[in-house]
């Protein structure tokens, strides 16, 4: 059974950076296809950013696009989310999520396409 465990959120203000971690437990993490979802209050779950098992492709949600940048190491099971110039509006629980097969494009956007989750990190941005 995999586990994930996300840490790095905090209140920072606007303008700033911070970086997420998500540790997965298993010995077949670099089988996994890794995301990042994003939940603020009264809002649905939103997809941010992924990447493949290879490291080969990305994809982010075009809110984020150009100030995150997610990415991974596989020796240490870990999946990254560097948080650039942030917004209040970044605001919300950020949570990693694993997948397992293909990766599958654009689809990787989809909720549903995961298998795993993680149990969230808080993410504030004061204006």
């Amino acid at each position: 059974q995999v586990q994930l465990v996300e840490s790095g959120g905090g209140l920072v203000q606007a303008g700033g950076s911070l970086r997420l971690s998500c540790v997965a437990s298993g010995r077949t993490y670099s089988s996994y296809n890794m995301g990042w979802f994003r939940q603020a209050p009264g809002k649905e779950r939103e997809f941010v950013a992924a990447i493949d098992r290879f490291d080969s492709n990305t994809l982010y949600a075009d809110s984020v696009k150009g100030r995150f940048t997610i990415s991974r190491d596989n020796a240490k099971n870990t999946v990254f989310l560097q948080m650039t110039s942030l917004k209040p509006e970044d605001t919300a629980v950020y949570y990693c999520a694993f997948s397992l097969g293909f990766w599958m494009g654009e689809r990787q956007k989809e909720k549903r396409v995961y298998d795993g989750w993680g149990q969230g990190t808080q993410v504030t941005v004061s204006s």
